[in-house]
Parts: C-alpha cells; structure tokens; sequence
C-alpha cells in the first residue's frame, strides 16, 4: 500500500464544485508531478468542509492548513511553498475574526472551535466514493457489532437511551419510532429515509450525503435489524446529482463487500437499498407524501391516524428518518447512549446540524451541541453581521418555522425552546436577517413558497395559505386596513386547526411569529403607509437632499424613465409620480444627498 507524507483534500461538494473545485483537483496533480512529489502527496476529492462562503476550499494534511477561495493559479504556489518546502501560505488561510490572525490549523479558527461534529466527522475528512476510507473511520463496525452480538431489542434500547429525536423536524424520539415498527406484526417491513431536503436555504441533508453516504447506509441497516426489515429506501431529489452519483457508488461498493444484500457478514440478516428520485416537490418532505411518490404516485399526504410504523409505505410497517437522523447512529452504537445524551441539553439530546445563510458573514454548515445560544452561532462562529449592520431576526425551520427577534438572540438552541418562543427547530435551515429586512416582506416570501409547494389536496392549505398571501401583497402595495391584520390571525387559526399535513398545518408560522415579535412593521405597513425597512417598492420615496445635491446630474442622466430634473450646480428634483422606485439614482449619487424613506 502506497504511503503518502502528505495529504491534499480538495473539497467536492456542490457548493465548491461550482466555483471550479473540479480544476483545482487536476491542477495540483499537475504541479505535483512537475515538482517531483506525485509518490509523497495524495490530492483527495472529499465532501463540504462547512465554511461555504470561502470556498473552493483546500485543506493539506497533516497540518490541517485550510486555503480558502483557492484560484487555479494558486496551486503552484501552495505545491511549490508548502508541499515542496514545508512554508504555509498564509495569504491563503482561513483568518479569524475582526483581528485577521491566521491559523495554521483550521480547528483552531473562529468558526470551528465552538463546533462538535458527529453528523459530520466524515465530511471534509475521506474520499466518499471510497468504502476503505469510510471502514478506516470505524465504518460499518457498528453494524457488525449490531448483526452478530446484540439482539433487535437491545439495540431499541440504546436508541431510547440516547434520547436522540429525529432531525427532520418534528424531533420525535428515534427509539420509540423503531419501537413502533419492530412491535407491528407483518411480514414485510419497510426502512425509508427522508432525502428530499426542500427548505429554501437548506443542504444539511445534501451535504452528508456527498461527503459521507456510508454513514447512511450502515444506519439504515442497522435499522433494519431492529424493526425487522430487509429492504431500504432512499428518497432523494434528483437536484442533487452528486449525492445521487455517491449513493449509487457507495450502494455498489457496499454490496460488493458483503455489507447489503443477502446473509450479511455471514450471518442471517439481509438488507438492501434502493434510491427512488424525487422531483422536487416541496410536500413529498412530508412522511406519507413521500412514501406515496416512492409507491409510484402523485406525492400526496395521507391521514393519519394509521401511523407509518403502522400502516406506511406499501400498507406495511415503515419507520422514516431523514439524512442527519442516521447519520448520528453509527457512533450511538459504538460510543454508547451515555456518550451522547451527555452531550446536549436536558430535553434536547445531542447535535444540531444547520444551513446559516443570509445576512451572516460565514455563510455555511455548522454542527452544535444543542443548547448553543444563537448568538453564538451568530457572532461566534457566523463571524457575525456584514457591513457593521445590527442582528434583527433568524428564521429557524424555513416556511414551517417562525422567527426569533433580537431581544431572544441569547435564547438556547433546542426542540422544546424555539416552539415555546413561536419558532420550530425544522431539518436545520437557519436565515439571519440585519436591520435592512422588512419582516411582513419576509412573511410574504416564505407564504409565497408554500402557495406555490402546496400539494392542493386539501382545502385549508390549498384556498387558506393563498388567501393569506393576498392579503400580506395588499399590505404590503401601501393598500392594506387594520381589519386584514385580524384576518391574518383568523386565517392562520383556521388553517393549523384543520390542515391535513404537518406541513399545512405549520404554514402560517411565518405570519405568526412575525406579527408575534414586529407587529408595529404592520401597523407602519397599514397605518403610516411606509415600510420601515425601505424595502417595499411601494411604499418607498426616493428623495434629494438639497443641501447636500452639488448639481452635477449624474442621477438625472442614469434615471431609466427621466422623472429628474434641474440645472447644473442646483439641487435637482425627483418627480414622484413618474418614479419607479428602481434606486439607480441613489446608486448613482457619489455625495449621499439621495435617500429612501
């Protein structure tokens, strides 16, 4: 077996391989072998490494140097300096902070140091269409011990143990679930896993599954073992065709192994896997959506009562995980349920995966014990707002959770917690919004998004959520009445009450928690006719300050429909009625002296 002195991961998923990650990859092993060190250096494509807003991403063992926003003509230096002549390139690191001091070791910066990875300790770290890397990291050790020393109801017992709750949403304990399924009385059952990541802003799921797809596939074993399955599903959508393209090589390779299909490891127990695509259809998140798309139908919810571990996918007893739920099992099992409900909070057990987006500087995936503050997700290791502009809210949950105000920003990150403060945990998106975000415009965004996902099946979604979208564009068009804000309330009572699906029913969080916490923006909305944020068209005026005007018609000349006017070193004038609110004037003006209101 070759022996490497060094090794160079080349980060491969989604996000830096369209920044041209690809590149990178054949570049350094082009400068590689033209220095000589092809049989010393190992360049390896791995997964996402987190930090999303610096990619592409390169990271050189065994100093764990992280490059970030590395260019095509970089990799001659980092080959020929660090590789060649042991000197680290510290334009190229990854800074912390305010202060820019760079570190040698990626660990050690701002954005990882408060992090604890189990979801992910694979991302970043092997080549994920390579079974031998994922087996040199204890992969399918696990599943081993599981198949030939422990029987299905002891390895329940350690899920219940653990306290781990699914991270897809709704946060129901795991153990109970497969307990559910392993006690329904059938002789075919089913272990289905939830790929089909549709929050906007959200790509835990996708991330794991590119950089670490064994992981699932040892779970979903394992998890056939205990309820008594011997065949798997992965739901997945078809947008993600790097996570397709590793799970069917991973599926190969672990069938090439011994480790699915029949007689597994030698002993009794057979379990495969097999992917079914989704096409991206927002509702088919929802369990018996999904299960119905996976049968070859209209990816509709069903009621229920009877429950999945029940009644689920082909009228048989199926438990439903998403990616982030089995990714965590693999080491509950070698580390003990001890081990993990240590870690966490009291009724919220474990890791939390999250998609930070938005007005956020570090922009990217992170893993955090639960009960880490949002301002410790935002400052801490989000290297907080950009443009010096102040924290206004954080959406948790994408169109199913609410929002969480300044004021809660030191609230701990857990299930029970954020429903109590009108929010949800969601599969892990969370939106960070600055002072520039108008909130009834973001409420009209997320309905927006669930008007147009809405499955249509049942009335109070289908007619309910459009209704309420109308009546946010009317108030946000300066038409709105204080008599819509109480139809908002009444629309959204109506519609959680009696919405089919989870799904429906937690549509008009975002509506909720925004007249929850920044009810004085509808009011302004309604009342004053002004949108206080500055962001809707409507409402806006762009208006010149005449002190400060020099008169030189900059604005006037760039205005696409000629509504300003004046003579030169004058101040010049803005012509409300025929102004499209478009801002090139106020983009165009060099000395300030323009300004919405």
């Amino acid at each position: 077996m070759q022996i490497y002195r060094s090794h160079v991961l080349v980060c491969s998923g989604t996000g830096c391989t369209a920044s041209g990650s690809a590149g990178l990859f054949d570049e350094f092993e082009a400068q590689l072998k033209a220095q000589g060190l092809e049989n010393e250096v190992k360049v390896v494509k791995t997964g996402c490494f987190g930090l999303c807003a610096k990619g592409p991403i390169v990271v050189v063992y065994p100093e764990g140097s992280m490059y970030c926003q590395v260019k095509k003509e970089d990799v001659a230096e980092i080959v020929s300096e660090h590789l060649l002549k042991g000197r680290i390139v510290k334009r190229l690191l990854e800074s912390n902070s305010e202060e820019q001091n760079v570190q040698a070791d990626a660990e050690k910066t701002d954005f990882f140091k408060k992090q604890l990875r189990i979801a992910l300790r694979n991302c970043g770290r092997i080549n994920p269409e390579n079974i031998d890397e994922y087996i040199a990291q204890d992969g399918y050790e696990a599943l081993g011990r599981v198949i030939t020393s422990m029987t299905p109801e002891q390895v329940i017992d350690i899920m219940l143990k653990s306290g781990l709750r699914g991270r897809g949403g709704a946060g129901f304990p795991t153990g109970r679930k497969w307990d559910f399924a392993r006690k329904s009385v059938s002789d075919k059952k089913y272990v289905c896993c939830n790929a089909d990541e549709g929050d906007p802003g959200a790509f835990m799921d996708r991330s794991v599954l590119e950089g670490d797809p064994h992981v699932v596939l040892e779970a979903m074993a394992i998890a056939g073992y205990a309820i008594g399955s011997d065949q798997g599903y992965i739901y997945v959508r078809a947008e993600y065709p790097i996570a397709v393209k590793r799970l069917e090589i991973a599926i190969a390779q672990a069938k090439e192994y011994g480790l699915l299909g029949k007689n597994i490891l030698g002993t009794d127990f057979s379990f495969d896997i097999e992917l079914r695509l989704g096409a991206g259809a927002f509702v088919c998140g929802e369990e018996t959506a999904l299960m119905t798309s996976i049968e070859g139908h209209r990816g509709e919810p069903r009621p229920r009562p009877p429950f999945p571990a029940v009644k689920g996918l082909f009228q048989q007893p199926t438990i439903l995980n998403n990616v982030e739920t089995y990714a965590n099992v693999p080491r509950i099992i070698l580390n003990g349920p001890e081990w993990f409900s240590s870690i966490g909070s009291e009724r919220s057990k474990g890791t939390k995966v999250f998609a930070v987006g938005g007005k956020i500087n570090n922009t990217g995936l992170v893993e955090i014990p639960m009960g880490t503050t949002l301002r410790e997700v935002v400052y801490d290791i989000g290297g907080g707002i950009p443009n010096g502009k102040k924290f206004k809210a954080a959406q948790t949950g994408g169109p199913s959770g609410g929002c969480i105000p300044a004021s809660l920003i030191d609230t701990p990150i857990e299930y029970d917690t954020l429903i109590e403060i009108g929010s949800m945990m969601g599969s892990g998106g969370l939106i960070v919004m600055d002072e520039d975000t108008c909130m009834v415009d973001l409420a009209k965004f997320f309905l927006s998004f669930t008007v147009e996902e809405s499955c249509g099946k049942c009335p109070p979604c289908r007619i309910g959520t459009k209704r309420m979208y109308d009546i946010l564009e009317k108030i946000t068009s300066g038409k709105g009445e204080l008599s819509d804000i109480d139809d908002l309330y009444a629309l959204a009572s109506a519609i959680k009450n009696s919405a089919l699906c989870g799904l429906g029913q937690t549509a008009p969080n975002p509506v909720l928690s925004t007249l929850r916490y920044f009810k004085d923006e509808y009011i302004a909305h309604v009342v004053d006719k002004k949108c206080p944020a500055g962001v809707c068209k409507n409402l806006l005026q762009y208006k010149i300050i005449a002190d400060k005007c020099k008169g030189c018609s900059a604005c006037s000349r760039k205005c696409p429909v000629n509504c300003i006017s004046g003579e030169l070193k004058k101040p010049f004038v803005i012509d409300q009625s025929k102004c499209i609110k478009c801002g090139t004037c106020m983009d165009t003006c060099k000395f300030g002296a323009i300004v919405k209101e």
